[in-house]
């Protein structure tokens, strides 16, 4: 890519409001801290003599309190302004990283994750997603211009996702080069997250009062309800496998399979956040060319059988090798999703549409982590990938089957 190409890509797409740029901003910020703190949890919590058991439980709890207060925000949000909510959400963010800094003992920090905002996910599954998604929907006029808007947005937090993995190694450099013990480096890194979270709500509190509906009054579901509830069942399933290889529990994963350091691990996921974040640039060129649908289930099964292979991997390298070709794929159908459930329903619904087809993924996902973690620590290193992988192809042929002729994919 020329540097023109890249000046014109950085730019907003034509027919996009200038607001996206500030939502956008606060994606990156957010997912800069999501990305090393998924590899740093598990890492921070057994510094703190807690075991694969309880790092399953505390991921757990993360997204199932996300679930409780996506909830609520489907069923009371429209009723309140959206910078409120998201000035709000970035508050609890602050307190979160307070949180995880200060306390050490299990049941303090179970609370803390259960109301706070830790992602310990390779997604975006925080509260943040419905209320960013309902405005990026309004913020685009025109189909094309949504999913490029959506492809943008997934793939700015795959970008500092991966830089924020690569700062993971930032606690092993700091114990090699002065006298902080592990743990109090691991501290240091959630004081960051509370630091960048303040960042997030100066970014919120610049946008206007007014910024999502146009005129129209935000309402919940009506009209799309039964197709939101199919795409809500469907997600739970996808939501479910993934929660039982959450980035937490697969950075557990390679430490206990190969022995992967903490500053090994970090390099990982910045490359495969890498190679996840390139896959995003072709998303809306290949949604043009063969839908929606078909971009969602095609590139989302070809990632789930490597994940697969990776569970045989008979070395490090193959392991790696085998995921890394897998986050090239397994995150392109991110913004095709985004983009096709705001098509299917009406621009009054859509915070609703958002957050109903959110709520079901983020609780099916609470339950993943503690399986694959009970899985882990019983020294059965395959299952987690094994069922990750199998469930996620069964849920895209459900999807297929279920929408292949609706108007949305045509």
């Amino acid at each position: 890519m020329t540097r023109r190409q890249f000046l014109a890509w950085a730019a907003l797409p034509q027919g996009v409001d200038a607001t996206a740029r500030t939502l956008l901003l606060c994606r990156g910020l957010r997912a800069f801290c999501d990305g090393y703190v998924a590899v740093l949890l598990p890492a921070y919590l057994l510094a703190l003599g807690m075991g694969a058991i309880e790092v399953g439980l505390i991921s757990t709890l993360t997204l199932a309190g996300t679930a409780v207060v996506t909830i609520a925000l489907g069923v009371w949000g429209h009723r309140a302004p959206q910078r409120l909510l998201l000035v709000g959400a970035a508050l609890l963010m602050c307190a979160t990283g307070l949180g995880f800094a200060g306390l050490s003992s299990f049941w303090p920090l179970a609370l803390v994750a259960f109301v706070g905002t830790i992602n310990p996910s390779a997604g975006d599954v925080s509260v943040f997603v419905p209320l960013e998604h309902a405005q990026l929907a309004q913020a685009a006029r025109g189909e094309d211009t949504r999913t490029t808007l959506f492809a943008r947005y997934t793939f700015i937090g795959s970008l500092c996702a991966a830089l924020g993995a690569l700062a993971s190694a930032v606690p092993t450099l700091m114990t090699a080069h002065t006298e902080l013990v592990l743990v109090d480096a691991l501290r240091l890194m959630f004081w960051l997250y509370a630091a960048f979270a303040l960042m997030v709500w100066w970014c919120y509190r610049r946008l206007p009062i007014a910024v999502a509906w146009q005129g129209a009054v935000a309402t919940p579901l009506t009209v799309s309800r039964t197709v939101v509830w199919r795409l809500a069942a469907l997600f739970s399933l996808d939501a479910f496998a993934g929660g039982l290889l959450v980035n937490s529990l697969l950075a557990l994963w390679l430490f206990q399979r190969f022995d992967l350091s903490l500053a090994q691990a970090g390099l990982f996921f910045f490359w495969s956040g890498l190679a996840t974040m390139g896959s995003q640039l072709l998303a809306p060129r290949l949604a043009r060319r063969i839908g929606l649908l078909n971009t969602m289930v095609f590139t989302h099964i070809p990632a789930n059988l490597l994940l697969i292979a990776t569970a045989f991997a008979p070395s490090l390298s193959w392991a790696l090798g085998l995921l890394l070709a897998r986050g090239a794929l397994s995150q392109m159908d991110v913004p095709a999703r985004s983009a096709f459930v705001m098509m299917v329903v009406t621009p009054p619904e859509r915070a609703a549409a958002a957050s109903f087809t959110a709520v079901p993924r983020s609780l099916a996902s609470a339950l993943g982590p503690s399986l694959g973690a009970a899985l882990l620590a019983g020294g059965w290193l395959a299952a987690p990938l094994l069922l990750c992988g199998g469930l996620k192809i069964i849920y895209d042929l459900a999807l297929l089957n279920s929408f292949r002729n609706h108007h949305a994919n045509l």
